[in-house]
């Protein structure tokens, strides 16, 4: 059993599929560990820390390896390396990419989506999504501290008071959650919103105050597996009104909606930018996804109006030490369960609902329900 970890292609990428933790318990598995040289010099491991754990450093890594794993989904170029029937695990940004996912199946690969496991107690161990989001919250607090003028904690010195900077966090999943505990952490005055009504207890167990239109709707706005919904024109407008009055006046604001394989939801406008305090800054975690503010620009951090809007991309890869070893142990997780520790061999049980939930590509077609018809069409 050959298990390659790939050097990440994509020029933002900075993380990397293994840590020399994760290749020691590879190891342990019975896996030959191949390396691809500089994979993990961007998140500060050296070629020498993975030779270390037993792995070969080799431009060879991934040629006749049984398992690849990255952080980012292979190009075609990539993939046409890999000898079919190898295992690909990474987070493959599936949705409304049919022409690269029919790339992996017509290379022969079997493609596993990180960001598709179900939300079940046996894959929190595995939750990508989670990981690298609670990394994002911290960050864009980090970042947003960086490029306000002021302190965030209220300081009562002896030449006056300089009050506690106003943090208004939009989305309280994971990555807001964390926004909030950390902009609470450095001495903010912290308020939030979100659809889902479940996230107002968890708001305000961390300190903060919860803000939203708290009608019939909300009440009725998750899924059955914790994601937001997406709202209706109306409460959409009423919810406009109360956040454009709320941050009126906040000091700095950060975005986190998302909604699985949809753009991401508009939440400020360009009018809401305009009354925004100068010195403001605005952090848009969503903007991969097309930005939930009208003037954030992906990869860039622009001012409009003295109002500074932060829109980098792979924010987690911003630290990116401590997201690629959160991603290398999920990775590992989801590994083991497709070995057979007895034999030491891949046993790949396709009946795992785990499985089921993630597997993209077998056999030279599309096998997700979800993107097979797309595909397809």
């Amino acid at each position: 059993m050959r298990i390659a970890v790939a050097r990440e292609i994509d020029p933002i990428e900075s993380r990397v599929a293994a840590t020399a933790e994760t290749v020691k318990k590879m190891k342990a598995l019975g896996a030959d560990v191949a390396v691809e040289p500089g994979a993990g010099a961007k998140s500060g491991i050296a070629d020498a820390e993975f030779a270390a754990a037993g792995a070969t450093v080799t431009n060879d890594a991934v040629r006749d390896a049984d398992v690849v794993l990255k952080v980012r989904r292979p190009s075609a170029s990539e993939v046409s390396g890999y000898k079919k029937g190898a295992l690909v695990i990474a987070m493959m940004d599936p949705y409304g990419q049919h022409a690269a996912i029919a790339d992996l199946a017509s290379a022969g690969v079997v493609a596993f989506a990180m960001e598709l496991l179900p939300r079940i107690t046996r894959a929190q161990v595995m939750d990508v999504l989670s990981s690298q989001a609670n990394l994002a919250g911290y960050r864009a607090v980090i970042d947003a501290a960086a490029e306000y003028g002021r302190a965030l904690p209220m300081m009562m010195t002896a030449a006056g008071t300089v009050p506690a900077a106003r943090v208004f966090v939009m989305g309280a999943g994971v990555a807001g959650l964390q926004a909030i505990a950390t902009a609470r952490r450095l001495g903010a005055l912290v308020t939030a919103t979100d659809v889902r009504p479940a996230a107002k207890e968890q708001v305000e167990s961390l300190g903060a105050k919860f803000v939203a239109v708290e009608d019939e709707e909300f009440k009725q706005a998750e899924t059955a597996a914790g994601y937001a919904k997406e709202m209706s024109k109306e409460y959409q407008a009423k919810q406009a009104a109360l956040v454009a009055e709320h941050i009126k006046k906040q000091d700095i604001i950060i975005t986190t909606a998302l909604i699985p394989g949809r753009t991401a939801p508009r939440l400020i406008s360009k009018e809401m930018v305009a009354s925004l305090r100068p010195g403001s800054v605005i952090v848009d975690l969503a903007v991969e996804r097309g930005g939930n503010c009208e003037l954030s620009k992906a990869g860039e951090v622009v001012t409009v109006n003295e109002v500074r809007i932060i829109g980098y991309l792979n924010v987690p890869g911003r630290i990116a030490a401590s997201a690629s070893s959160l991603y290398a142990r999920n990775l590992f997780a989801f590994l083991e369960i497709l070995v057979d520790k007895q034999q030491k061999t891949l046993a790949v049980n396709w009946d795992d609902e785990i499985v089921k939930a993630t597997a993209l590509t077998r056999d030279g077609a599309v096998i997700h329900p979800s993107l097979a018809a797309q595909t397809a069409a």
